[in-house]
């Protein structure tokens, strides 16, 4: 029988940290992902740019690890605020394959655990193989693992090991795009005069290529610059209001002519959240062809494959990490994350999201981490209430996660020599 000391469930932002960091720390590691290539929410999803959180963020040599490679495949750059999270995500693909295999992480693509078998200290597992052509992969013997870590972001392997779970409660979820063939820099000069507040509207210069971002919502208690152009397209029937409820822009690093799209963003009532989220994709196209000067020739280059999900189901653990632990800075023996990211509730009613900052730095504790002795969670699904998962989602923080609990469960391992 095959053993390993881990198996991750999930190749996604926290997965790839955890895999990647316990096998650099001398940990055997599999990963088990359902697509055919890692990075989750950044890749399938076309979550960019990661949120910029504390600079005393710790559990970080992950994403420095990824920034670098990124960077030197001209997929990731540093815009204005310090934010290094800007990558492209196709490029992120290539470059979690080369860390994760220069790390010698064992990797099963398009497979899925099957069977859980709980052990004294250790669990058995199966796996399949959906894509019969990846003969390597299809039939597998039951593997042995001391740790079992569920990163799949909506905790399926909890729910098959039918753990306990915090109430559920949810947020609207989006269907990303990007555009291409772009004329940024003309697009970047009228958006910056057009829209004067630079917490809404900026522009940066990075090696002679223009970076900007910008965004709407159509709450009507904030002053939007960019509100007659939206109520304009909404009058001659270009898009819908439903279509207008949140827009926001970036442009994509090592793509000059390109920019992702944060939305749009669906309301609860729609049936089918692809087919709903692509026809609105198409519309927003149009409008952005329509109202923005550079969008002339602009065409959709890319549609996410995947929701952009910003909670789903909720482990409990063994501590429950709340709002008020977060809002007064609690302290914690072995934090796993330090963030000063704001709570981030949206809401597809208008003027019913909610952009909370925190004054104070906050730190998630790694038993927040913890299911069992031998079962953790990291990722979009930790022990935590609403407003505080709603904080800790972004990227940063996920990364943290994974390294942080990948260090722990190593230094248990050398400490058992």
């Amino acid at each position: 029988m095959n053993k390993y000391d881990i198996i991750v469930a999930g190749g996604g932002t926290a997965g790839c940290a955890c895999a990647y960091t316990a096998a650099k720390l001398g940990l055997k590691v599999l990963l088990v992902e359902k697509n055919s290539f890692l990075g989750g929410s950044i890749t399938s999803a076309l979550v960019i740019p990661a949120m910029k959180t504390s600079q005393n963020a710790i559990n970080t040599e992950f994403f420095d690890a990824l920034y670098n490679k990124l960077a030197e495949m001209g997929g990731a750059i540093t815009y204005l605020d310090g934010n290094k999270g800007w990558f492209n995500p196709e490029l992120t693909k290539i470059a979690l394959d080369t860390l994760l295999f220069e790390a010698d992480v064992d990797i099963k693509f398009e497979s899925n655990i099957k069977t859980i078998e709980k052990q004294l200290s250790s669990y058995t597992v199966t796996i399949e193989c959906d894509n019969s052509a990846l003969l390597n992969n299809v039939l597998l013997l039951p593997i042995e693992t001391k740790y079992l870590i569920d990163a799949t972001g909506d905790a399926k392997i909890c729910k098959k090991l039918n753990c306990k779970f915090l109430e559920e409660k949810f947020q609207p979820i989006n269907l990303r795009f990007i555009m291409s063939g772009i004329n940024v820099n003309k697009f970047s000069k009228w958006i910056m005069e057009f829209d004067k507040d630079r917490e809404v509207t900026t522009g940066y210069d990075v090696d002679g290529k223009t970076y900007l971002s910008t965004a709407y919502t159509w709450d009507e208690g904030a002053k939007w610059a960019l509100r007659p152009v939206f109520k304009q397209a909404i009058t001659d029937r270009v898009i819908t209001e439903a279509d207008s409820n949140y827009f926001q822009i970036f442009s994509v690093a090592g793509t000059p002519d390109s920019i992702a799209f944060n939305c749009p963003r669906l309301v609860e009532s729609a049936q089918n959240p692809y087919i709903e989220g692509r026809a609105s994709i198409l519309r927003l196209s149009n409008f952005c062809k329509k109202y923005f000067p550079g969008f002339e020739n602009a065409y959709i280059s890319n549609i996410a494959s995947s929701l952009g999900v910003r909670v789903s189901n909720r482990v409990k653990g063994k501590y429950v990490y709340t709002a008020d632990d977060l809002r007064s800075g609690k302290k914690f023996k072995n934090p796993v994350v330090i963030s000063n990211y704001p709570i981030d509730v949206h809401s597809d009613k208008k003027d019913s999201s909610t952009l909370e900052k925190v004054y104070q730095e906050y730190q998630l504790p790694l038993e927040s981490l913890i299911v069992n002795e031998n079962l953790f969670v990291i990722g979009r699904c930790i022990s935590a209430d609403f407003e505080a998962q709603a904080a800790l989602r972004i990227i940063p923080s996920c990364f943290s996660m994974g390294e942080g609990l990948a260090r722990h469960l190593a230094q248990i391992k050398h400490q058992n020599y």
